[in-house]
């Protein structure tokens, strides 16, 4: 019997190509706030389940990708310019953990 093998990472090209500012902005805003709203999930489902629980961890990155967030629209504020285009390049990628 033949066996396969199973690679431990996978990557896939989430975002690729050229995006004006309401574009790049929407793209951006949307994966940080999907982020976001997951780590407030899991801290929702963790004080649930015991009302005294520490959720620091949680809470910190959530702070961080608010800051994220915020940089990132003054970035392309502050980047803005008429006919320019933005490309983003994202690749999400996934190892198993040993």
């Amino acid at each position: 019997m033949e066996t396969k093998k199973v690679s431990s990472t996978k990557k896939i090209q989430l975002i690729k190509g050229e995006f004006t500012s309401s574009e790049a902005n929407d793209i951006i805003m949307s994966l940080i706030d999907e982020k976001i709203n997951f780590h407030k999930l899991q801290r929702l489902q963790l004080w649930e389940g015991n009302h005294i629980c520490k959720t620091d961890l949680l809470d910190g990155r959530i702070k961080e990708l608010l800051k994220e967030k915020l940089n990132t629209k003054e970035f392309l504020v502050n980047t803005k310019e008429i006919g320019k285009k933005y490309e983003i390049n994202g690749i999400l990628e996934i190892k198993v953990s040993e």
